[in-house]
């Protein structure tokens, strides 16, 4: 018997341990953290060459749908759709939702390959050997769970203990590190990857023993969804109802046909600072660098530069992640408490916790060079043949120069074409649009200047990406 496999790709997470690269906007999944490819693009992938894969179908934040789209493009991938979360329930709805999607996209009964979108795998024959061996378990009616070979003790992790075949006999808390050295020695356990292999039919009537009240509120979302080209929107007030609780405590850990499948593949779920230095390619010393970096008398330091140079002299065991707009300096022992600092510039309301300083949209992004009271200056790129919304602003006016590229701008009932060195002025109050007719990307400078120039001083009339207020 052979059953299609639909890749299920969980891209929900926020990342808060790799600040200040990963933000809420813009977290780990969609970085370039190990590569020259984001770890979303890598999950997609690592699909390539298993036997019966079908396109992917993704659940994503849905601030998050036009990187996911894009990225999905930069591929040339297809999807099965993009699920969108208005709020986030964790792992057991969000699979909830995809098998149930799945089932009234096809009668047949598929495999779910549920994969977050946020880890690296560096052996693709034994990642691909582990999902055949599950395939045959899941076809047999098993709810299959991957099972990582354990590299070292470690208390940042849930732990599966099995039988020595692939009979799960529990699952385990985050352990303390005697204990975690206790479970790494023994053998008789795997660290809890986040990854399952089961049959659409297999895990809904799970759910619907086990956790009912999930299925309820994740068919009652999918009866009010609409489509929106590839994006999937649900009934946002139905999903609000759904209880917020992970696919193993509502599923795995109650269930009896959980099986688990060991895989040994050189995996890291790269969930802090510290585990980006021990997949990357290290120098003599024992340092991971990214960008501008140069080293003296420095030994086993992660060291990541966006764009300046950054020096490290004398120092070991550190972590030096320097960005646009925020730097990071940290012991390597503990990278697991930036989450602190984030919680902190939370409470402060701090942008640097939500936004980079590029801040990326559908049409392209823009960079915040400057700014004061009263003016503010941004360098926009828009992509070939996209277009901004037509809108307007209640406290502010815009002057743009054309850098680079073609300019189609409207500003109240003109259009004009605008070229290299070439600008505008947009008065407060007028209804304006941006667009590039071009072929290459079209770079102008923004300069603002009003009582107020918040991101959300924006009244939108019309807007090809969905976004009309």
């Amino acid at each position: 018997m052979s059953m299609s496999i639909s890749p299920v790709i969980l891209s929900g997470g926020s990342g808060t341990r790799l600040w200040p690269l990963s933000r809420q906007l813009r977290p780990k999944q969609f970085l370039p953290i190990v590569g020259e490819d984001s770890l979303f693009q890598m999950t997609l992938q690592r699909l390539a060459g298993l036997d019966g894969v079908q396109a992917p179908l993704v659940v994503c934040n849905e601030e998050h749908r036009f990187m996911v789209a894009e990225q999905l493009r930069e591929l040339d991938q297809a999807s099965q759709g993009i699920l969108l979360e208005q709020v986030g329930r964790n792992t057991a709805p969000a699979i909830a939702l995809a098998a149930l999607q799945l089932q009234q996209q096809s009668d047949d009964d598929a495999l779910l390959l549920v994969l977050p979108a946020d880890h690296v795998i560096n052996d693709m024959a034994a990642f691909h050997a582990a999902i055949a061996q599950a395939t045959d378990l899941a076809i047999e009616g098993l709810l299959v769970t991957f099972g990582i070979v354990p590299q070292r003790a470690e208390t940042g992790y849930g732990y599966i203990q099995h039988d020595g075949k692939h009979k799960v006999l529990r699952f385990v808390e985050k352990p303390d590190q005697e204990t975690a050295e206790h479970y790494a020695a023994s053998g008789e356990y795997f660290w809890n990857s986040g990854m399952f292999l089961f049959s659409t039919s297999i895990y809904l009537a799970a759910l619907e023993q086990y956790a009912p009240e999930v299925l309820t509120a994740c068919t009652a979302a999918l009866d009010g969804e609409r489509t929106d080209g590839d994006f999937i929107r649900l009934d946002t007030e139905a999903f609000a109802t759904c209880p917020s609780i992970s696919v193993d405590y509502a599923v795995m850990e109650q269930a009896d046909n959980v099986a688990v499948v060991p895989l040994d593949a050189g995996w890291s779920d790269v969930g802090a600072w510290s585990a980006v230095w021990e997949v990357g390619e290290t120098d003599a010393q024992g340092n991971v660098t990214r960008g501008d970096v140069m080293l003296q008398s420095a030994r086993n330091n992660l060291a990541y530069s966006e764009r300046r140079l950054v020096a490290l002299l004398g120092v070991d065991d550190l972590v030096v992640v320097d960005t646009q707009d925020a730097t990071l300096v940290a012991h390597r022992d503990r990278v697991q408490d930036v989450k602190l600092l984030v919680d902190q510039l939370k409470a402060a309301e701090r942008p640097e916790a939500v936004l980079h300083r590029e801040v990326f949209r559908p049409w392209g992004s823009y960079d915040c060079i400057d700014s004061a009271a009263r003016y503010q200056v941004k360098r926009i790129t828009v992509k070939p043949g996209e277009k901004l919304s037509l809108q307007m602003h209640y406290h502010r006016a815009e002057h743009w120069i054309v850098v680079s590229g073609t300019a189609e701008v409207r500003c109240g009932d003109k259009t004009v074409l605008l070229t290299e060195n070439q600008s505008t002025y947009i008065p407060l109050g007028e209804t304006h649009s941006l667009a590039n007719p071009g072929k290459v990307p079209l770079e102008l400078i923004e300069v603002q200047s009003g009582s107020y120039l918040g991101e959300d001083d924006i009244v939108r009339f019309k807007d090809v990406y969905g976004r009309t207020d």
